[in-house]
């Protein structure tokens, strides 16, 4: 049931703009409770598997999943579950905006879809709502489950040997960021070319994305005319920068602000509510050796500190980054999927190259560096751990074991659950899954209902 769960969750996580189209007429194939499964939305979930690059998985487990989601949303709603109405909102924003990135503009996902934004919007919103209903519901039944270091050693225990997991080296990786500060005088300067570009769009010399072009210290946004696409919602946004954004009129230029990033001046282009579209052209004053001199110098005395032990990594991380997320991740750099365990093609060519020198345990010497965005900073590397590469077993992968162990205690109290709830639900299943394997938890219900 586990595998399924999350297959049928992932189909409304990544719902397609096209899903609503139907693929074949409607008709009702499944009933759990007041919520139905359509024939339409098993073919259309699964040709968005396939438009994906995945395999098409059985028409009869992808009910099975539809209908495990349904009971799940229709216990959630029985209890009571919370869900957060501008949690919903946020993730349909983060979706449109998704396909709009994919499609290149909001005119052309329309002209594709058949859809407005807003009727896309309203597309999406009943499924993600019984999406996190679904999760809520799940997270509850399984809130107490725990598992001991007994089980976790069972549950190893239990693999054959040829079935383990082989992992590549890994290392766990610590990093402080200081970013020298521009000299006031050459601060003045970057404040005074962006107050001087808002004049000339102003008074009709220039256009706005034409300098921005020529001008911006954005790769991000620059060959765009310095366009991007706000919504309110969207937390990843400065919010300096978002402020003075929503603080504009249609074709208005805010006056020079100043970010994390450095200094800007915005352009309102259109706005819809709490959705925006917005140029900005971003000056970084420029950093000299002096400056990065003191940082190198600065960071070298708390490299000191470290390798004194008159302070931890953690510690010091937290007090003296200038990186945002430190207070976060205590200073270790993540991957993408929140897993502080990393392969050495995830890693700048930069760090690896002080890794290079570096033991378990070591701090290296504080290092310019400019990152993605351009900015100038300076660093130092803590190499926390590093493993050879091995096949798994309990001493190195602990975690990694009793996370999947868990998931298996957890899918076994879900399995318990659902066979005491399937009989309080009204079920029904059409005829043509009635030799489905897959759907037996359900049939006796539905046999009876029929009956």
């Amino acid at each position: 049931m586990k595998k399924i769960i999350l297959l049928f969750v992932s189909f409304f996580a990544g719902l397609h703009v096209f899903s609503q189209q139907k693929i074949v007429a409607d008709k009702i194939v499944g009933i759990v409770g007041d919520k139905i499964v359509l024939k339409s939305e098993i073919s259309s979930a699964i040709a968005d598997i396939i438009r994906q690059g995945g395999q098409p998985p059985e028409d009869c487990a992808v009910l099975d999943g539809m209908m495990i989601q349904k009971a799940l949303v229709l216990q959630a709603e029985r209890d009571s579950i919370p869900v957060s109405d501008d949690d919903v909102e946020a993730e349909i924003d983060q979706k449109i905006r998704y396909f709009i990135s994919q499609y290149g503009s909001k005119e052309t996902l329309e002209q594709i879809s058949g859809r407005t934004i807003y009727q896309l919007k309203e597309d999406f919103r009943h499924p993600i709502r019984e999406q996190r209903l679904a999760t809520g519901m799940r997270n509850k039944v399984v809130s107490d489950v725990k598992i001991t270091p007994t089980e976790v050693k069972g549950y190893y225990e239990k693999i054959p040997k040829d079935s383990l997991h082989f992992y590549e080296s890994e290392l766990q990786i610590g990093e402080i960021v200081l970013y020298p500060k521009a000299s006031h005088d050459i601060e003045k300067l970057a404040i005074d070319e962006l107050t001087e570009y808002k004049r000339q769009v102003e008074a009709g010399l220039k256009k706005f994305d034409a300098l921005a072009k020529i001008y911006s210290d954005d790769p991000g946004s620059k060959d765009k005319g310095g366009e991007y696409q706000l919504s309110r919602s969207d937390k990843q946004w400065d919010p300096v920068f978002m402020a003075a954004a929503y603080r504009l009129k249609e074709g208005q230029i805010s006056p020079v602000i100043k970010t994390q990033f450095g200094y800007h001046i915005i352009q309102m282009v259109s706005r819809n509510g709490d959705e925006a579209i917005i140029r900005h052209i971003l000056r970084i004053p420029q950093i000299t050796e002096v400056e990065t001199s003191e940082s190198v110098q600065k960071l070298d005395s708390i490299r000191n500190f470290l390798t004194s032990g008159m302070i931890g990594f953690k510690e010091a991380a937290v007090r003296y980054s200038e990186d945002p997320n430190a207070k976060f991740t205590a200073g270790l750099k993540m991957a993408r999927d929140g897993s502080t365990y990393l392969t050495i093609d995830q890693l700048d060519k930069e760090v690896v190259k002080l890794l290079n020198n570096l033991k378990v345990g070591d701090f290296s010497m504080p290092t310019a560096f400019t990152d993605e965005r351009g900015k100038k900073g300076v660093h130092i590397i803590y190499l926390l751990s590093k493993s050879d590469p091995h096949r798994e077993n309990l001493r190195d992968d602990y975690n990694r074991i009793s996370q999947r162990a868990i998931e298996e205690k957890k899918q076994a109290a879900l399995e318990k659950w659902f066979k005491a709830k399937i009989p309080s639900f009204y079920v029904l299943i059409d005829d043509q899954y009635k030799n489905c394997p897959t759907l037996n938890k359900w049939q006796s219900t539905s046999m009876a209902n029929n009956n």
